[in-house]
């Protein structure tokens, strides 16, 4: 593979230990997990005390104050172990800069320092059954009353949604001014009205728990507001840039991965008096595959370089997620191919990549809507 100058050696002292801890600690688990279908809540815990959320938070509220490639090698060990089931992804890539970026000082205080220790999970709901990728047709109204709201509506495909305490709640606090009437808001899970529904069951990301959400008549207090009110859809077009970014750092992390077990499975799988490897057919696409993730592993950690330096623009990360997980979706399909009746398997590494990537060309606004994106910039 590419050296990667990206990373500092303390970034590479980082890997290790988190790869250590992730084998150790979660691999062993997972199973146990993907039957019950929620990861388990020591395990949040187990990753707070090693430090493992909320890295880029500042110190005063309980992060690290790390730079974002700490988080980038958490998320690129998690996917190379296979490990779907954890969704720190939302709770410290994109519920924390949320709350840190956008959130009053009580907000942070009341929530980030827990979020950093694991004691309290974090989730975003925006999607709802009657709308995904399309944010401004949401139905879900909070109604201004005298002291505050009252939330009305559901959500649905909510990652971290069994096991949530604190909730990013988009809604329309003024539904004649479309984009400009959307409103983020702070939701304790436990405020009278906020119900969960059903542990949904998905076609991969079995052990990542993901649950419809219902508010009925919700009394949230006017510092509830995360952000300003009607600025909500501009904050989460803000942000959706980073999380398309972390989209696109798992489907190359899990291309490499692959790579890997398709290559060694085909060195020790005899056939026809020789090994699969020695097929000029399945040497030639393994190769064609590799090549492309070269490319595609180029092309993001550059696009993690702008992100450092604050320049990288939505169409350029609407891309990356677009063209790392098109990859990602033709690679994992003809390494299934490869691993032959093995590949259907359960049991083996590459069945599970196959049933949990497909989710991503959808996760983070469809590729059909970062084509769209990404056309608006010829």
């Amino acid at each position: 593979m590419l050296p990667r100058d990206l990373f500092g050696e303390e970034h590479e002292i980082f890997r290790q230990s988190v790869r250590r801890f992730l084998t150790d600690n979660f691999v062993p688990q997972h199973d146990r997990w993907e039957e019950q279908g929620v990861v388990d809540r020591e395990a949040w815990l187990k990753a707070g005390e090693q430090g493992l959320h909320c890295m880029s938070v500042s110190e005063a509220y309980g992060g690290l104050g790390a730079d974002r490639l700490y988080s980038v090698v958490l998320f690129e060990e998690l996917a190379r172990l296979n490990l779907s089931g954890p969704a720190f992804h939302i709770h410290s890539g994109i519920v924390a800069p949320y709350i840190e970026g956008h959130g009053t000082e009580a907000q942070k205080l009341a929530w980030l320092p827990r979020m950093a220790r694991g004691e309290a999970i974090a989730a975003i709901a925006m999607t709802e059954p009657g709308g995904g990728s399309d944010l401004q047709a949401m139905q879900t109204v909070a109604r201004p009353v005298e002291g505050g709201y009252v939330l009305n509506g559901q959500k649905t495909f909510i990652s971290n949604g069994q096991l949530a305490d604190v909730i990013v709640v988009a809604a329309k606090t003024d539904p004649t001014l479309g984009a400009r009437g959307v409103t983020l808001f702070l939701v304790d899970a436990t405020t009278a009205g906020v119900a969960r529904g059903r542990n949904l069951r998905k076609m991969g990301f079995h052990a990542q728990d993901t649950s419809e959400l219902f508010f009925d008549d919700v009394r949230l207090p006017e510092s509830a507001v995360l952000g300003e009110v009607g600025r909500g859809f501009y904050i989460l077009m803000k942000e959706l840039a980073w999380e398309r970014m972390l989209i696109a750092v798992r489907a190359v992390a899990m291309c490499e991965a692959a790579l890997e077990w398709t290559a060694d499975y085909a060195r020790d799988r005899k056939m026809f008096g020789g090994v699969l490897l020695d097929k000029q057919y399945v040497r030639f696409i393994l190769a064609d595959l590799k090549g492309q993730t070269l490319m595609a592993r180029a092309f993001v950690d550059r696009c993690l370089e702008l992100v450092l330096q604050g320049r990288l623009t939505a169409d350029v990360a609407a891309a990356a997620k677009l063209q790392t997980t098109e990859l990602q979706s033709r690679l994992l399909d003809q390494c299934l191919q490869f691993h032959g009746g093995a590949g259907y398997m359960w049991e083996t590494p590459i069945c599970r990549a196959y049933a949990d990537t497909r989710y991503m060309r959808i996760a983070g606004g469809s590729n059909e809507v970062m084509r769209d994106l990404v056309a608006r910039t010829l």
